[in-house]
């Protein structure tokens, strides 16, 4: 199941120095890189290229454990899911990262000023799976730091379609293999009705949810992925979620489908910034 917290103690495996320049840093990533070539990554997934995926984040606890990802929105704004909520006061959020194991120098670490889950959230059901969180302090926009761009309100994408989600999770279902760096892995759309079908999830996947994964499985999100982005078209048109397992071929992975809360969203950033809501 994604639904459960994963903590990854962050450790400087390739010790920061003051006086590393940025290319013994960059030599520390690649090295990392090649040494997991033959490793399974975010199940059936690869390393993509250092920051590429530039709006993704790790939410960590203050001890620096890696629990799940999430999105930068706007400078001030992540979205994740509901049940990485593990508190305000013990939340840290970090953008700017690809290797959890290495300080690269261009990590920005900043603590939540408000975690905002959707007032219907269901941990029982995983319906709603979703929540905003307010940084304390704006996340520098640079080379390494972007915003994701989100779907319209109550757009969809059609089954076959393709996407990408990424994420610091397990990269082995059954080993619980931990990632140094980030993974990627690209999935098709599955639609409701086969992801709700008697031989798959027999009904639990609500309107508010979609399935993404491959017939014969062997690629898939997994346990430290959650929160994660799902993008389509290059919009986040998922958060990883909840699921039966990893990559197996009867479950595809289930994600919160991020267009049903757009006006949600917009809405909850809106009324913070006109003063109906109270810190």
């Amino acid at each position: 199941m994604r639904g459960e917290a994963l903590q990854v103690e962050h450790k400087p495996l390739c010790a920061a120095r003051s006086d590393m320049d940025l290319r013994s840093v960059f030599l520390c990533v690649l090295l990392e890189v090649l040494a997991g070539n033959c490793q399974r990554r975010i199940i059936g997934g690869y390393a993509p290229v250092p920051h590429f995926i530039k709006y993704m984040v790790s939410i960590q606890t203050t001890e620096r454990h890696h629990i799940c990802g999430g999105s930068l929105i706007n400078k001030y704004w992540v979205i994740t899911a509901a049940h990485c909520n593990v508190g305000l006061k013990k939340m840290l959020v970090v953008a700017g990262d690809y290797s959890l194991s290495i300080y690269e120098g261009t990590e920005q670490e900043t603590l939540p000023q408000l975690l905002v889950p959707h007032p219907q959230y269901n941990s029982t059901t995983n319906n709603n799976d979703i929540m905003l969180i307010k940084l304390k302090a704006p996340v520098d926009l640079n080379s390494y730091v972007s915003v994701a761009l989100l779907p319209r309100q109550a757009a969809s994408m059609a089954a076959g379609r393709m996407c990408r989600v990424s994420g610091w999770g397990y990269t082995s279902p059954s080993t619980g293999e931990i990632p140094s760096t980030l993974r990627t892995v690209t999935l098709p759309i599955v639609s409701t009705h086969t992801c709700n079908s008697s031989a798959s999830f027999n009904g639990s996947i609500t309107e508010n949810m979609i399935c993404a994964g491959y017939s014969d499985g062997g690629k898939d999100a997994c346990k430290g992925d959650s929160g994660g982005p799902l993008v389509c078209e290059g919009r986040v048109y998922g958060l990883v979620s909840w699921g039966n397992g990893c990559a197996d071929p009867r479950f595809p992975g289930v994600y919160t489908a991020v267009s049903k809360y757009r006006q949600w969203i917009d809405n909850t950033i809106f009324s913070y910034y006109s003063g109906c809501r109270q810190d």
